[in-house]
């Protein structure tokens, strides 16, 4: 596979898509920042850690043909005149929850001074929570959640910071006035409680049996227009058919496309101020064909909101 890809020009990459690396987001669009772990559980540690570095690698398929065609997008990943960057890996310890948190968010808050849009490569489900904390100045802020899980444990194992508390902390932050989850499904970290907390604050839920049903047309249609949106994608979202790289498959997720048709419609309607992708398991990714699915998703969403940023002029 890796021969065959010689063909069309893949060779090893350090950033992302081929992008110049960068020490800040300064005169960028969009810039990459990776992020091994924010607060892991003790019990089982930053078991995502690598997942950053094993989706760039993922790009190098497509780094020297990031300017052909991209059928998902209509165009070329960037338009003429969008630029964006590589920032790197936060540095991150196991040891340390509270200075990795501190450290995504001095980063995150760092590209949106700087004019852009980060994406940040994760890194476990608990790297959302300083990335939407540093959003502050986005304000008043609607996050959609794309997950197999909602995340409103109010703690687990004595830690409140940790991959299932991530919407209930959420919840709490000033500037967040609105939480769309897309894609619930299965058995769960959430109690039945969890989920009527998450109601009595006002979260609106499309689980996964709805979207495989009905489609992604009422998700896009909770999000009001004009609104400022950061996205929390978890890679079990997508059905493990399309993703099985995720520490907790469950059967019933979204497709790719339908993914991307949720992204993209909620991007008519609102502006994208951030957008993640977490719970990359790269250590149960068979021949690295996950990752190369990941690059191909995160490129797709760059390229939407590479869009935005030529519509903004």
């Amino acid at each position: 596979m890796a021969e065959l890809g010689k063909l069309f020009g893949a060779a090893p990459v350090e950033t992302f898509l081929g992008w110049p690396a960068a020490n800040s987001a300064v005169s960028a669009h969009i810039a990459v920042i990776g992020a091994d772990m924010a607060t892991p559980y003790k019990s089982i540690g930053p078991y995502c850690a690598g997942a950053p570095q094993a989706i760039r690698a993922g790009s190098a398929d497509y780094s020297s043909n990031s300017s052909h065609m991209n059928f998902d997008l209509d165009g070329p990943v960037l338009p003429e005149g969008v630029r964006a960057v590589d920032l790197g890996d936060v540095a991150t310890h196991a040891d340390d929850p509270a200075g990795n948190r501190d450290a995504i968010r001095a980063a995150v808050r760092g590209v949106r001074a700087a004019g852009a849009v980060p994406i940040v490569l994760g890194g476990d489900d608990s790297v959302p929570i300083p990335m939407i904390e540093a959003l502050s100045a986005d304000g008043p802020l609607t996050i959609l959640q794309i997950d197999a899980h909602i995340d409103w444990r109010e703690e687990l194992e004595g830690e409140r910071w940790g991959l299932s508390s991530t919407m209930r902390r959420a919840s709490e932050m000033a500037h967040v006035e609105r939480i769309v989850q897309v894609g619930a499904r299965g058995i769960g970290s959430a109690r039945a409680s969890d989920f009527a907390d998450a109601r009595a604050w006002g979260s609106a839920f499309v689980l996964g049996r709805e979207v495989a049903r009905d489609g992604v047309a009422r998700a896009i249609s909770l999000v009001p227009e004009g609104a400022r949106v950061a996205i929390a994608f978890d890679c079990d979202a997508l059905d493990p058919s399309v993703m099985p790289a995720v520490i907790a498959p469950t059967a019933g997720g979204l497709s790719y496309m339908q993914s991307l048709d949720l992204i993209e419609g909620v991007a008519e309607r609102a502006e994208i101020v951030a957008f993640d992708l977490v719970e990359f398991l790269s250590s149960a990714d068979t021949g690295g064909a996950a990752a190369v699915t990941a690059a191909q998703f995160v490129s797709a969403v760059a390229g939407i909101i590479a869009r935005q940023a030529v519509s903004r002029g």
